[in-house]
């Protein structure tokens, strides 16, 4: 059996996603003859890459990836999760590579040819292109402004940069080449709506279906147009009591800012650069999340890299955390969810995997052991990371108290998924 890897968020599992897995083993039919190709999924824990709360807890949104069609569903450490796309990309190839059994990397993109992708990917890894890209950066330009400017001088289109999609699809084959280049790409071209688009519809984004899942009537039956059946139906339980919203953490967040001084907000992942003074001015002057977020925007640093500090400032990550982090990678392969196939796959990767399955936290970090940050290994630390962004994701619930009656690391297991749940009517 081939094995397809897939990185993703799932925020939610909607009819695109549903597409992509299809289209993915139609071409590894067409490609290899291979009709069981199982795939197993990384997304994203409870904090995505833009740095929100995810919309419901990583093992419903687990749950509905393998009822979507995926065999297994590992979760991203949040120390990779919550970062760019190409720390995004980077975490999750090395976990798909250290489990030693995927064979390819499904990704989807808006281009539909990976040449254009490939030939962006090697320019940029070009000594020449690093070298211009730090100079830029000390000049003040922001990352993607700067990277543009010069693979365009290159004679590469620059719409090919300007598609969210696309610009992770060329981190994903930039992490190939640097730790798996045995994982072959696949792509699949992105159908439906794009990115940010808000349109409710049969292919509607995921950014559409949560915009509306924020309003106090959501337009149910479009919705149901939007989603598969199943991923209908745990939204349509989970609402609104379970949706996660982000603006919620903005009393912890003001909170966190005023009883830290500079120096201390200087060690928090992100906040370098003079950003820490910027964010003591504006917090007391805004309102809400989204004000605060607004405020704290500059031509170098885009809405995006601003509210991932948020996640990182509230659970105290610090530069030291991820550079250790970066320099071993994901350290475990944490177990969401399953079906049959998967159960077969967990077997094998006992046997072939470069690091540990975990399917019970507390077999290898307790409670009490998390509060002993100086006593911690270098995996229990980033597993600590990990259970504390699920608590801290509970408190983004419209009626988040108490905590331990929301999901938690220590007493959930991974979910065995056999058949799809029935739709409330």
């Amino acid at each position: 059996m081939r094995v397809v890897g897939i990185i993703a968020e799932y925020n939610p599992f909607h009819q695109g996603h549903a597409y992509q897995l299809r289209a993915v083993r139609e071409k590894m039919l067409q490609l290899y003859g291979e009709k069981d190709a199982a795939v197993v999924a990384v997304i994203s824990g409870s904090f995505t890459q833009r740095g929100g709360a995810a919309v419901l807890d990583k093992w419903q949104r687990a749950q509905m990836a393998v009822l979507g069609g995926c065999s297994l569903v590992l979760e991203l450490p949040f120390l990779f999760a919550c970062r760019s796309a190409q720390d995004f990309a980077r975490g999750g190839v090395r976990l798909l590579s250290s489990l030693g059994i995927v064979d390819t990397l499904a990704f989807g993109a808006e281009s539909s040819e990976l040449l254009p992708l490939a030939a962006a990917a090697r320019a940029i890894d070009a000594e020449a292109t690093q070298a211009e890209l730090h100079e830029r950066l000390q000049q003040g330009e922001s990352y993607a402004k700067a990277l543009t400017a010069i693979l365009q001088q290159n004679g590469l289109d620059e719409n090919v940069l300007r598609q969210p999609n696309n610009i992770l699809a060329i981190e994903y084959l930039r992490a190939l080449g640097a730790y798996a280049p045995d994982i072959t790409p696949l792509l699949i071209a992105r159908r439906g709506a794009g990115y940010h688009e808000t349109a409710l519809g049969p292919l509607a984004s995921a950014s559409a279906v949560r915009q509306e899942l924020q309003k106090d009537e959501p337009d149910w039956p479009a919705l149901r147009a939007s989603l598969p059946e199943t991923s209908f139906a745990l939204l349509q339980r989970a609402f609104p009591a379970d949706l996660a919203n982000a603006e919620h953490l903005f009393r912890p967040l003001l909170t966190k800012i005023l009883t830290m001084d500079s120096e201390n907000l200087r060690q928090i992942f992100g906040l370098q650069e003079g950003l820490e003074n910027r964010l003591l001015a504006k917090a007391c002057a805004s309102a809400s999340l989204a004000a605060l977020t607004q405020a704290m925007v500059t031509s170098r640093y885009p809405a995006s890299r601003i509210a991932r500090i948020f996640p990182h400032l509230l659970l105290g990550s610090r530069i030291e955390d991820v550079k250790r982090a970066d320099e071993t990678g994901p350290l475990y392969a944490r177990v969401l969810a399953f079906d049959e196939t998967g159960r077969r796959l967990l077997h094998a990767v006992k046997k072939t995997s470069a690091v540990p399955l975990v399917t019970k936290v507390s077999q290898f970090l307790d409670s009490k052991q998390r509060l002993q940050d100086k006593g911690l290994s270098p995996l229990q630390k980033m597993l600590a990371f990990d259970t504390r962004a699920t608590e801290l994701r509970s408190l983004s619930l419209p009626e988040p108290f108490p905590l331990q009656q929301q999901p938690n690391d220590f007493i959930a297991s991974p979910l065995f998924c056999r058949r799809p749940l029935p739709a409330e009517h």
